[in-house]
């Protein structure tokens, strides 16, 4: 009796050790371009978390002159307001990154729970559902969002929650596709037969049977919730002053540019190479899912 209770202590931390290991030979397995990806976003997420500690000011404070060129105290300088750049760069990776993730958080909760519902149920729930969806992807997704920001206001909470659904029909789309070829699957059908419900169906039947490509569609979605946030805070409906924004940085010292003064283009690179990253990470993932060698 007590050799088996033992064995059944150690039997946890077995699969636990078994599963890291896998995990870690598969990195090690990585492309270069993987590892790359991987790298920045740490680098970057360290940024975001750390950034009160990294940062040598904070992202309102005036500690100098408009447009200070770069020297040993403002490393990259100031803005249009005299408040350090690096310190404003740092602190933007935190509030862009932050409300990208809950974004597209929101998003994929909204468009994958109606996509699981209009694929297990059918019927009129399906054509209601997919109309509507229609509908709102006919609109170009950065026109309609300007549209519903200038009339409602660009507050945090309005652009995360427009944001949220106008990409939502897109996780929908991708939701619905992938769960309408595993709906048909003898076990579903074997699970409807014996009486389950409905949420027991999509989160035990289906859901297991779609995270690959809805995992790697969660970081596409990302770039593109990412990438039109930075879009709007450029255009003034976005994340607003004095909050630190990639976009609304560009914007802010674009006049800089015409000096010849690289600045205005560091928070464009920093949209860009995490935009890379990300995609690269999601290759990798989605090469690994599909089972494709090579």
């Amino acid at each position: 009796m007590s050799n088996t209770t033992t064995t059944a202590e150690h039997q946890p931390i077995i699969v636990r050790r078994s599963f890291w290991q896998l995990a870690w030979r598969e990195l090690r397995r990585a492309p270069p371009t993987a590892w790359f990806g991987m790298i920045v976003i740490a680098l970057y997420i360290f940024a975001a978390v750390f950034a009160p500690w990294i940062a040598p000011y904070s992202e309102t404070e005036l500690v100098g002159g408009a447009y200070e060129p770069w020297s040993a105290q403002f490393l990259l300088g100031t803005d249009q307001l005299g408040r350090d750049f690096l310190s404003r760069l740092i602190y933007a990776s935190r509030n862009t990154i932050g409300i990208a993730v809950l974004t597209t958080a929101i998003s994929f909760t909204l468009g994958g729970l109606l996509g699981l519902l209009s694929a297990v149920l059918g019927g009129w729930v399906d054509q209601i559902l997919g109309r509507g969806v229609d509908v709102l992807m006919a609109i170009p997704q950065l026109i309609f969002a300007l549209v519903l920001l200038s009339i409602v206001g660009a507050s945090l909470i309005n652009l995360v929650l427009i944001i949220a659904v106008l990409d939502s029909t897109r996780v929908y789309r991708l939701t619905r596709a992938v769960a309408m070829n595993v709906v048909v699957m003898d076990f579903v059908e074997a699970a409807k037969l014996q009486g389950e419900k409905i949420h027991w169906i999509m989160t035990r039947e289906v859901l297991p049977n779609i995270l690959p490509p809805l995992t790697a569609e969660f970081g596409l979605r990302f770039c593109f919730v990412f990438l039109t946030i930075s879009a709007l805070s450029f255009l003034g409906l976005g994340i607003q002053p004095p909050t630190a924004d990639w976009g609304s940085m560009v914007k802010e010292n674009a006049t800089l540019i015409n000096y010849g003064n690289i600045t205005p283009l560091l928070p464009a690179g920093a949209i860009a190479l995490l935009t890379v990253a990300v995609n690269f990470v999601v290759d990798w993932f989605l090469h690994k899912t599909s089972g494709l060698k090579g």
